[in-house]
C-alpha cells in the first residue's frame, strides 16, 4: 500500500517535470554556461581517495550570434576535467578546468573553479543526506558574460528502494559581468531517478536558473533545462552518466547532449 502511493507521487513530480516541456518544446535558445550539467548527490569522497571525472557537453542547437562579446554557443563542445580528493570523513575539495572547442575559435582554455564540500555527518543520524558546497572561480569574457562568481549549493538527497531523490538549490552570485549587480540568483536543481536493474538506472534531471531570489527574472529570460538521463552503475570506482538536456525557454540553449565519465583512485 505505501509502496503504491510512493510510486503515485513520484509519477506526479515526474508528470510536473514534464509538462513544461510539452508546452514549451518550440522555443528559442541564447547563450548560457554548460560546462557542468550535473545534479550533486550529499556524499563525498572518501578520505585520501580522489575522484576525476571528465565533462563531455556538445551544444547541438543553441545561439548562432556572438552577444556582447561572448561565442556563439552553438557547435560548441565542452569538456570540464573536475578533480576531487577527499580531506577528512565529511569533507572534500574539488578544482575544475573548464576548456571549449569550437570551429572558428579552436581549443581553448575557458576557465577554472574551485569548489570545498561539507557533509553532514553519519554521527548525525539524518533521515536525508545533506551536504553544502561553495564553487568560486573565473571564466574568460569569451565564454560568459559573468567572469568571476561564487556559488552556494545546499544539497540534500534520499534513497527510496529504487528510488533516488536530489536537490540543489543553489545561489549563484557574478562579482564581474552582465549579473554583478543582481545580487544572489536563484537556481534550483533536482533529479529523480529509479534503479531499472543493478547496472541500469534512469532519471529526469532538471536545470533552472530564476533571476535575483527577491525578484525573478521574467519567464523568457529564466533558464530552464529537463533532461532524460542514463546512469550505469559500474561498481563503485566508477561513474557513468549520459543524458540530452532540453531548453524550455528563450533564454536557454535548446539541445545540449552531455555525458560524465568518472573514476575514483
Amino acid at each position: 500500500m505505501i509502496g503504491s502511493i510512493r510510486l503515485r507521487i513520484y509519477r506526479r513530480l515526474i508528470a510536473v517535470l514534464i509538462t513544461p516541456f510539452v508546452l514549451l518544446w518550440a522555443s528559442k535558445a541564447l547563450s548560457q554556461d554548460n560546462y557542468e550539467i550535473q545534479v550533486y548527490g550529499s556524499e563525498t569522497v572518501k578520505p585520501q581517495e580522489t575522484m576525476v571525472e571528465l565533462h563531455s557537453n556538445y551544444t547541438v542547437q543553441g545561439e548562432h550570434e556572438e552577444m556582447n562579446g561572448v561565442y556563439p554557443s552553438q557547435n560548441q563542445l565542452h569538456e570540464t576535467v573536475e578533480i576531487t580528493h577527499g580531506l577528512t570523513n565529511t569533507f572534500e575539495t574539488g578544482f575544475y578546468l573548464f576548456t571549449s572547442a569550437q570551429h572558428a575559435q579552436g581549443w581553448q582554455v575557458a576557465g577554472s573553479h574551485l569548489r570545498p564540500r561539507w557533509r553532514a555527518p553519519n554521527e548525525w543520524e539524518l533521515p536525508v543526506g545533506v551536504s553544502l558546497s561553495m564553487e568560486v572561480g573565473y571564466v574568460r569574457p569569451q565564454y560568459s558574460s559573468d567572469t568571476w562568481t561564487m556559488e552556494i549549493r545546499p544539497i540534500v538527497d534520499k534513497k527510496l528502494g529504487s528510488w533516488y531523490v536530489a536537490l540543489n538549490p543553489a545561489l549563484e552570485k557574478s562579482f564581474a559581468g552582465a549579473s554583478a549587480s543582481k545580487g544572489f540568483e536563484f537556481s534550483p536543481d533536482i533529479t529523480i531517478s529509479y534503479d531499472v536493474t543493478q547496472v541500469i538506472t534512469l532519471g529526469i534531471e532538471y536545470y533552472s536558473s530564476l533571476g535575483p531570489i527577491f525578484s525573478f527574472d521574467p519567464l523568457h529570460e529564466q533558464q530552464h533545462q529537463i533532461v532524460p538521463a542514463l546512469d550505469l552503475n559500474l561498481g563503485e570506482e566508477w561513474e557513468f552518466n549520459f543524458g540530452i538536456a532540453i531548453g524550455l525557454t528563450p533564454a536557454t540553449d535548446h539541445t545540449i547532449v552531455k555525458m560524465i565519465v568518472g573514476r575514483r583512485f
